[in-house]
C-alpha cells in the first residue's frame, strides 16, 4: 500500500515541525505538505489532493471550521480531521456539521493519531473518546442542528424498529464510547473482522450511515430496536 498523504495545517511553528517529524517515522504515512493558515491550507490542498488533512481550528484570520467547506471543494477525496487543543463541544458540533471526518485533542498520543488517520481513510469517525459521550448526549437532549445535520445523511429508519442481537447490543454501546474496532474487538473478546460484521449489521438494522447516528440512537437507549 501507498504512504497515507497527509497536508498538516497549524499556525503555531514549533507544534507543526514536532507534529511532522513524528507522523514522519511512521513508515505508513507520508507529509506532504504544511499550511499555517486556511488560505494556504485550500491552496495547498488543491495543489496535492492529500488523503488526509489534519487541521487546526484557531489560525489566522478565517478558523478551521471555517475553512473546512472551501477545503472540501479544493480536495474532494480528502479526508478533513480537526486536531485542536477545544474541548467545546460547540467547536465539535460545528466541526462535524461542516463536514469534517474526525475531531482530535492535540493531547492524543502519537500512535493513536497514527491509527485515527488509518480508522479515518477506512470512513470511521473519529473523535476523541472524552468528547464523544458529550457529543451523543448533547446531540440527543437538544435535537439540534447538529442532531438534524447528522439525521439528514442517513436513509430512513425501517418501519417499526429493527431487532439487535445482544452481541450487536454490546457492540453497539462500545460504539457510543468512541471506541474503534481494534479496542471493541479487545474488550468483547472478538476478532475485529467479527466487529466489522456486526458494525455492518448495526447500521443496516438502525437506518443509519455513520457510527456517530448510531451512537446518537444508542445514547437514547436501544430497547426500541
Amino acid at each position: 500500500m501507498s504512504p497515507v498523504r497527509l497536508l498538516v495545517v497549524d499556525d503555531h511553528t514549533l507544534f507543526r515541525r514536532g507534529l511532522v517529524a513524528l507522523l514522519a517515522a511512521d513508515a505508513t504515512l507520508h507529509v506532504v505538505g504544511e499550511a499555517a493558515d486556511g488560505v494556504e491550507a485550500v491552496r495547498r490542498a488543491r495543489a496535492l489532493q492529500p488523503d488526509v488533512v489534519l487541521l487546526d481550528n484557531h489560525l489566522p484570520g478565517a478558523t478551521g471550521i471555517q475553512a473546512i467547506a472551501e477545503l472540501r471543494d479544493a480536495a474532494p477525496l480528502a479526508k478533513i480531521v480537526l486536531l485542536t487543543v477545544s474541548e467545546d463541544d460547540r467547536d465539535l458540533q460545528a466541526a462535524l456539521r461542516a463536514g469534517a471526518h474526525g475531531y482530535l485533542l492535540k493531547t492524543i498520543e502519537g500512535d493513536v493519531l497514527v491509527q485515527a488517520i488509518h480508522r479515518v481513510l477506512r470512513g470511521e469517525p473519529v473523535i476523541s473518546p472524552e468528547l464523544m459521550t458529550r457529543l451523543v448526549a448533547a446531540l440527543q437532549a437538544s435535537g439540534g442542528p447538529a442532531a438534524s445535520a447528522l439525521a439528514a445523511e442517513a436513509p430512513p429508519q425501517p418501519e417499526g424498529g429493527a431487532q439487535l442481537s445482544p452481541r450487536e447490543h454490546e457492540v453497539l454501546q462500545q460504539i457510543a464510547r468512541g471506541a474503534s474496532n481494534k479496542e471493541i474487538a479487545r474488550t468483547l473478546l472478538i476478532a475485529e473482522t467479527t466487529v466489522k460484521i456486526h458494525v455492518q449489521h448495526i447500521l443496516r438494522k438502525l437506518g443509519v450511515s455513520s457510527r456517530v447516528q448510531a451512537a446518537v440512537l444508542a445514547s437514547g437507549g436501544t430497547s426500541r430496536f
